[in-house]
């Protein structure tokens, strides 16, 4: 990825998460967009819910990303197992102790913006998309795509959260893993590897 385009779009998430966050600080409940979507998906069956949530869930999320940092290691690209590493816990760091306390959005006694869920998913899905090139790359964004919307789907209609949260997660998920690659690929960073390493998609 060329350095200008990564940083452009980490500005721009962070912007995008920034300022609904500021916009909902303090709300207890949502606005007219989520109850439209908590509406559209009022009365599908909690089973299939929950199953629409799994993506997003810790016990699926942290095996793939073991699966990722594996990869790496067996690449010899030990910076992309660190940055494999790094991006999403920085991410879901930050998302947990920083962010919700500082917007301070609520839903019943959680606080949700933005989701966890979906930052620990998404960040998940960027590391892979940066790690990847050409057919893997859109094969990330397709897959990735379909995971988020479930994901939503799920997390709204069973009351996790608002959609503007899951929103808020997409955008920051993307700037704080693109920020971490960002660092570790700077003056002074260990290359990751010959450029030959790393075409198609881990398997």
């Amino acid at each position: 990825m060329r350095y200008w385009r990564p940083t452009v779009l980490a500005v721009v998430c962070a912007v995008l998460t920034l300022v609904p966050g500021l916009v909902f600080t303090g709300d207890h409940s949502g606005s007219g967009l989520d109850d439209a979507a908590r509406s559209a998906v009022t009365g599908w069956p909690r089973g299939v819910l929950r199953v629409l949530v799994l993506p997003t869930e810790p016990y699926v999320v942290l095996p793939a990303l073991a699966l990722v940092v594996a990869w790496c290691l067996q690449r010899s690209r030990p910076w992309d197992a660190v940055f494999a590493v790094l991006g999403p816990a920085v991410a879901a760091a930050v998302n947990t102790w920083v962010l919700k306390p500082l917007f301070d959005r609520w839903q019943g006694d959680a606080l949700v913006y933005p989701s966890g869920h979906t930052v620990g998913t998404v960040a998940t899905l960027v590391v892979v998309f940066v790690l990847v090139s050409g057919r893997g790359r859109v094969i990330t964004a397709v897959v990735g795509a379909v995971l988020v919307l479930a994901g939503a789907v799920g997390m709204v209609g069973l009351g996790y959260h608002y959609l503007t949260d899951v929103v808020g997660g997409v955008f920051f998920a993307v700037f704080a893993v693109l920020s971490v690659r960002g660092l570790l690929v700077g003056p002074g960073a260990q290359p990751a590897g010959p450029p030959s390493a790393g075409r198609g998609r881990p398997s």
